[in-house]
């Protein structure tokens, strides 16, 4: 939903109702992923995606009815018996999409969640997404110290209260099962969380020109790009356009600080350009004894590699520390260039978070997707 909140938003300030179409479950090589979005307007404008054109006309229709008649509808798209091309995923995948009119009358809160994403404040929706019809579409607001809104369950708004908050901590969606009163080892009843957590956070050591083209890529991909360097004439707003923000400081201190203040977790992409051991090393030996740190990965050549290993270890890291780091950093595509080089660091961490092989599609067989 995150994507066309803004439309939604401004609709639902003014009063107009609009069906909000949600992947709430994919399977096999589903084209988007679970919190993709598609509004149907009153006027029949169409907003967003949820399969990047496969089945778009038929949750257009989907949506339309569900504006003329109010009632939310979940209804699951896969490939097409008769003709994939008709209706169903040609890709081969399945999703659940889940339906619904928003009003200010069934979604009061909407305003509240807007301002929490906007500001970047940690906020959770968790719709009743399956089970008894009159609960369908009843949603639940959580957020670190509040709640709000219910699910028409105390007993089920008590067992969402902590499980939704486990999954906003990860900034992670999830459809949760429960018995149609809550019941946790029950069935008969699913609970769509959409998880806005802050964007994730990419560091970026070392104000040089390839740490602009990582700045530029990193917050494209959604991150949230800071440029940290010790020299403050390199180390300027103007330099990094991409970044969100620009830090003068030494690199392991910066570090070792927004660790101590909790801003460093398991989203966090650091990726250390220095290339100059000074720097470099204080900074690999506080970044490898991180608990928890989604990417680590140094620039340099392989004898540049060769003595920062060496280095390291000299400072007690372990060689099961060592193994976090790619070194050197990014995927083999033979880039040459500073945006070359971002793609294939870009690359590397994309493949990292998902588990991809690296290699050529057309190399491969099987699904596109794993899992």
């Amino acid at each position: 939903m995150r994507d066309v909140l803004p439309k939604l938003s401004e609709w639902w300030g003014k009063g107009e109702p609009v069906a909000l179409a949600t992947v709430v479950g994919t399977f096999s090589s589903a084209p988007r992923q679970t919190g993709a979005s598609m509004l149907v307007g009153a006027h029949g404008e169409a907003v967003g995606s949820v399969s990047g054109g496969c089945v778009e006309g038929a949750v257009y229709e989907l949506g339309q009815q569900v504006l003329a008649d109010g009632r939310p509808v979940w209804q699951r798209y896969g490939v097409s018996d008769d003709d994939a091309f008709a209706v169903g995923l040609t890709c081969g995948g399945i999703i659940d999409i889940f339906v619904e009119k928003v009003t200010p009358e069934t979604f009061p809160e909407l305003g509240a969640v807007a301002d929490a994403v906007r500001d970047e404040v940690p906020i959770a929706v968790a719709t009743v997404t399956s089970g008894p019809a009159e609960r369908l579409g009843r949603r639940l607001i959580v957020q670190a110290d509040s709640l709000s809104g219910t699910t028409g369950s105390a007993r089920l708004d008590d067992a969402l209260r902590d499980d939704v908050r486990g999954l906003l901590d990860v900034g992670r969606n999830a459809t949760l099962t429960y018995g149609v009163d809550g019941q946790r080892r029950g069935e008969g009843l699913s609970v769509f969380v959409e998880a806005f957590a802050p964007p994730p956070r990419m560091i970026v050591f070392g104000a040089i020109d390839f740490a602009a083209a990582v700045a530029k890529i990193g917050n494209f991909l959604g991150f949230r790009v800071t440029v940290c360097d010790a020299r403050p004439v390199f180390a300027t707003s103007s330099r990094f356009p991409g970044a969100n923000e620009v830090v003068v400081e030494w690199p392991h201190r910066y570090l070792a600080a927004e660790a101590e203040a909790g801003r460093i977790d398991g989203r966090t992409a650091l990726c250390v350009l220095t290339h100059d051991p000074k720097f470099d090393v204080p900074l690999l030996e506080v970044a490898l004894r991180l608990p928890e740190v989604g990417y680590i990965g140094a620039m340099g050549s392989r004898r540049t590699h060769d003595d920062r290993i060496a280095r390291l270890r000299e400072r007690g890291i372990t060689d099961a520390e060592i193994a976090r780091m790619s070194s050197p950093i990014g995927l083999d595509l033979g880039a040459r260039t500073p945006e070359e080089t971002a793609v294939s660091i870009a690359a590397e961490m994309i493949a990292k978070h998902w588990g991809g092989a690296g290699v050529r599609l057309s190399e491969r067989e099987g699904p596109i997707h794993a899992g």
